[in-house]
């Protein structure tokens, strides 16, 4: 057996090696017109005849590497993966056994001689439950906003956090090199620039850049830059569906181009400074004490890296060698010069250099690997790959010496359309148009004006994103038609809408188990040392009162329970629960304090390093909206707490000077990142889609009771956009055309990293448990996400014809439930079946709620 350490090695290995296309040799034509307008500065002839590994083929026990690609990576990493493998999903009994509670699943249960009276017995006061929810032009009060309201401008709070949050200045992870002050981003796609060693890459789409770190062949201590075509990309694992590969990975280490300076060496310091939700400023220095040789302004989706010198000396490094190095005798513009680098793998790459004072940049090549300037240089060294396709390159040098710097957002909604704006904060030369890829998703959902600037010829592959595409400007305007600002608390139908009528059949058999549900110790099963598992039974119960409210129309069944839940609420508004949050000024951000009392930083699947905390959070404010649309009260009294974890996740303003913005969801691509401070060779992550679902509706929910329009709209264009970008990334069709063919087989993505696309999840390889993360918890949401079709072609993969019966355990629950958006008559016969084993039903799902979505959705 091998170790970790050297599993990894191997790993490292195959996948660089791998990367290397063989060198293909250009025509004596075209050879001939491009040494008529370049300076041939070097050509390698010894190259036209090496023969050099291609990628592709399979990657043997890539599962077992995968852990030891992060495990040794980073001894964080550790601790929070050991963390993140604990399963989703717990039954009742599971809980209560966690919990120490002595009551068990079915211990109060609603006689069975009277069904419409429930055992249940408290002495609280009564709750005067809202009988009738607001009416639909009420929901509405912040759409009626006009062209000209920005519906990310205001900050949800200003106030200070209710005193029951404790503050520390301290956290387990250090601020390795960051020189901004907090509050700072922690889910971010250049996280690894100060977690770990700081040798981890970071991906920009379709870029990936890594300090070299005086690793790798050319011992280089500058900042690596690669992009790998699709060819390179390595498929395996076992087939659960033919045709489908379990993961795909893309090389990591390739040096293609490496932006140095000469005066960097073994004393060199990364630091990083202006950490914003989509940009970073990356900075490398001779030693600590040192201004920057190199800073690089990075943003995602940019066209080109660039690299800005002040005074010091740029040095071009690659390990892949170089097969001939040219410079163009004709500059693109005014003080720009252009050099042209053929690499042994085939690919050509744009070097462009804008002196902004003294000399242009003047480049000696001294080997196949090292070009050099012949003097100090002061400007903008910009690099680009060119894909080789009508129009590339002479878009490229249009965009040479422009830069992006930071990326503003803004947004508007009127009905059911809502639109958003990324605007690029341009810099550098004033000629030329700002060059910026984007996604398969942007793209589809670009207006008229921003289609117009679109280049569909120019694009280069990415990652786990399929294919990026150039958009010459510096604002892209996208646009969503059918948000879902009609979707309330009831089950929700992508054509009827919100249904909520129940026969009296229904309501008698769904009335029977609320009794049972809501019977059960509340307390004991929410205050448990999770915040995940605690939201998930907030959630639940919170889900059971509203049906019986809403649906049923037992207004003392729902008093009972909906008082019961209060109070198992009330001890995390105090926060009394078994680890209290607590609000950490370091990075800033309100944090369970498990793993400072622990120093385990896996525990409640790395809450405290800024793990999950959209799943973690978006359960306990939607059960708050729940409770607060019962009770609206309720939900001003207790409004400040819920307000603080709404800020956590989802701030839209630097104003607020306590969390970072969007902490969670990224709006380049279209969904959250669930992964926190801790490095990882693969970049940023994210497991459940259907929970990212969650956090969005949870919001929406959250800003329609408490009367926040701008929170509600934000909402709704966010579930818009994560809908469609779920469509391309995580939801695989038949047709869909942005993943591999060799991948969509398998229906969902399983764990979507920034360098992988894995079908499998943390804590459990099973297929009820790889699909079922994506589906739950089921919500009115749900369908608007999960389309019907989606939901009858991964039936008919995994479930049909008598599959469903082999699974025994909770998950079996969860995929009835997401199958009642295609036949929900038989989920209801499921679910009301009197043979159903409480073993079936996660601990944080309703069976009230199931049972009421299935009825609702099949006229029953």
């Amino acid at each position: 057996m091998f170790s970790n350490s050297c599993r990894l090695l191997w790993l490292v290995l195959l996948l660089t090696g791998g990367a290397q296309a063989s060198a293909i040799q250009s025509s004596s034509s075209e050879a001939a017109s491009q040494i008529a307008q370049e300076q041939v500065l070097f050509a390698d002839s010894n190259l036209w005849n090496r023969t050099l590994p291609t990628a592709g083929g399979p990657l043997p026990q890539h599962r077992g590497a995968r852990l030891a690609s992060v495990n040794g990576f980073d001894p964080v990493a550790s601790q929070v993966l050991n963390g993140l493998r604990q399963s989703k999903i717990r039954t009742v009994e599971q809980t209560l056994s966690l919990s120490g509670a002595n009551r068990r699943y079915g211990n109060t249960r609603t006689s069975s001689a009277n069904p419409n009276r429930s055992s249940v017995k408290t002495s609280v006061k009564t709750v005067n439950i809202a009988k009738t929810p607001p009416q639909p032009e009420t929901y509405l009060n912040g759409y009626i906003m006009g062209a000209d309201h920005d519906i990310f401008a205001k900050p949800i709070d200003l106030k200070a956090l209710p005193d029951v949050i404790a503050r520390r200045q301290d956290h387990p992870v250090p601020r390795k090199g960051i020189k901004s002050r907090g509050p700072l981003q922690t889910n971010k796609f250049y996280a690894n620039f100060f977690l770990g060693d700081q040798l981890g890459p970071i991906y920009t789409f379709p870029y990936s850049l890594q300090w070299a770190g005086g690793k790798g062949k050319t011992v280089s201590y500058g900042m690596s830059v690669s992009h790998v075509d699709a060819h390179q990309q390595v498929f395996g694992g076992k087939e659960r569906v033919k045709g489908a590969s379990s993961f795909y990975i893309n090389p990591i280490g390739i040096q293609s181009l490496i932006i140095s300076a000469t005066e960097l060496g073994g004393q060199t310091t990364l630091t990083t400074d202006s950490l914003t939700p989509h940009s970073v400023r990356a900075h490398l220095s001779k030693d600590g004490q040192s201004a920057p040789a190199i800073s690089f302004p990075l943003v995602q989706g940019m066209a080109c890296v660039t690299a800005q010198f002040e005074g010091t000396k740029p040095l071009l490094q690659s390990g892949v060698s170089f097969k001939t190095v040219t410079r163009v005798t004709r500059e693109p513009k005014k003080g720009v010069v252009k050099y042209n680098f053929v690499l042994a793998d085939g690919t050509t790459w744009r070097v462009y250099g804008w002196h902004t004072k003294g000399d242009g940049l003047e480049l000696a090549v001294a080997n196949d690997g090292r070009a050099e300037s012949k003097r100090p240089f002061t400007g903008v060294l910009q690099v680009c790959k060119d894909p080789m396709t009508e129009g590339s390159e002479a878009a490229l040098d249009d965009g040479a010496g422009v830069f992006a710097e930071k990326v503003g957002l803004s947004g508007w909604a009127s009905g059911k359309s809502g639109r958003y704006r990324l605007r690029f904060e341009r810099g550098g030369h004033k000629d030329g148009q700002l060059n910026m890829y984007a996604l398969p998703h942007h793209v589809e959902s670009f207006d008229a004006a921003t289609r117009k600037l679109v280049r569909p010829k120019v694009q280069l592959q990415t990652t786990t994103k399929g294919v990026s595409t150039l958009v010459c400007a510096t604002e892209w305007t996208l646009e969503e038609a059918a948000m879902p600002i009609d979707m309330g608390f009831a089950p929700w139908h992508p054509e009827r809408g919100s249904v909520d009528k129940l026969s009296a059949e229904a309501k008698r058999t769904i009335r029977a188990a609320a009794g049972r549900e809501l019977g059960q110790d509340m307390a004991s099963q929410s205050n448990i040392d999770s915040m995940y598992f605690s939201g998930k039974a907030l959630a639940k119960f919170a889900a059971a009162v509203w049906v019986v409210q809403r649906m049923v129309g037992d207004a003392e069944l729902a008093q009972t329970g909906l008082r019961r839940l209060q109070s198992a609420f009330a001890t995390f508004a105090g926060n009394r629960q078994r680890f209290p949050l607590t609000y950490e000024s370091a990075w800033g951000g309100v944090v369970s304090r498990a793993s400072y009392d622990t120093g385990d930083g896996g525990v409640d699947f790395g809450n405290t390093l800024y793990n999950d905390h959209h799943f973690h959070y978006g359960y306990h404010i939607l059960a708050a909206a729940i409770i607060a649309d019962l009770d609206p009260g309720w939900g001003r009294t207790n409004g400040d707490y819920v307000r603080t974890l709404v800020r956590d996740i989802a701030n839209p303003s630097a104003s607020d000077g306590l969390f970072p913005e969007w902490r969670s969801f990224d709006w380049f691509h279209g969904h959250s990142w669930a992964h926190g401070l801790y490095a990882s060779m693969d970049g940023k992550n994210q497991e459940s889609s259907s929970e990212d679902m969650m956090a969005a509706y949870a919001l929406k929910m959250w800003g329609r009771v408490s009367g926040d329009g701008d929170l509600e709209a934000r909402s709704n264009l966010q579930l818009a956009v994560l809908a469609r970008s779920l469509r391309a990334y995580y939801l695989y069709e038949a047709d869909n055309s942005v993943q591999p063919r060799r991948f969509i087989g398998n229906k969902v993505a399983g764990i979507l990293f920034e360098n992988k696309v894995d079908h499998t999840t943390f804590f459990d390889g099973s297929l009820e448990a790889i699909q079922g993360i994506h589906m739950i918890p089921i919500l009115p949401a749900t369908a608007f996400v999960r389309r019907p079709r989606f939901v009858a072609e991964e039936w008919e993969t995994y479930f049909s014809q008598g599959r469903i019966d082999s699974v025994g355990n909770a998950w079996k629950s969860i995929i009835y439930a997401s199958y009642a958006t295609v036949d929900p008559v038989a989920a209801f016969k499921f679910f009301s079946s009197p043979s159903f084993q409480p073993q079936w039903l996660d601990g944080g799902a309703s069976l009230t709620w199931f049972m009421a979505y299935a009825a609702a959705l099949g006229g029953l």
